[in-house]
């Protein structure tokens, strides 16, 4: 493996460990949010936090797994002053449960919605580590 692929290898493992956490905060109303800071900066943290946060005010959590499946690498510049690895990846939140927190009761959601999607992120290497630092949905099924 060579060390660009190995940097790509790490920004994927990254990217996992982040959404792992994401599970984690979304099925548990009484956390904090800050461990995410561990994993995501700037417009993903942002994002990740005022999502769990809205669902947690709105007296709902999330259970279940979210699959990641697909990640590509679309492109990485690892000769910047900070090396980033751009991912495609098709997100499946088919296994997530959204249940009202106090009653333990299913949230009763659109039969529309799209639950299986590409979503493209990025991931740069930030002096802590690296750090997902944009995941954006792009509401395309996959």
């Amino acid at each position: 493996m060579s060390e660009e692929e190995a940097t790509q290898a790490k920004a994927i493992s990254v990217y996992e460990t982040f959404w792992a956490e994401m599970e984690r905060l979304y099925a548990d109303k009484g956390t904090k949010t800050d461990s995410l800071k561990k994993y995501a900066a700037a417009e993903a943290l942002v994002n990740g936090e005022n999502g769990i946060k809205t669902m947690h005010a709105g007296g709902k959590v999330v259970t279940g797994k979210v699959v990641l499946g697909d990640t590509t690498v679309t492109k990485s510049d690892l000769d910047r002053k900070v090396p980033n690895v751009f991912l495609s990846v098709c997100l499946d939140v088919s296994k997530w449960n959204v249940l009202h927190a106090d009653s333990g009761k299913p949230v009763a959601l659109p039969s529309t919605r799209l639950t299986k999607y590409v979503v493209e992120a990025t991931v740069e290497e930030w002096p802590q580590g690296w750090r997902v630092v944009r995941n954006r949905p792009q509401e395309k099924p996959c």
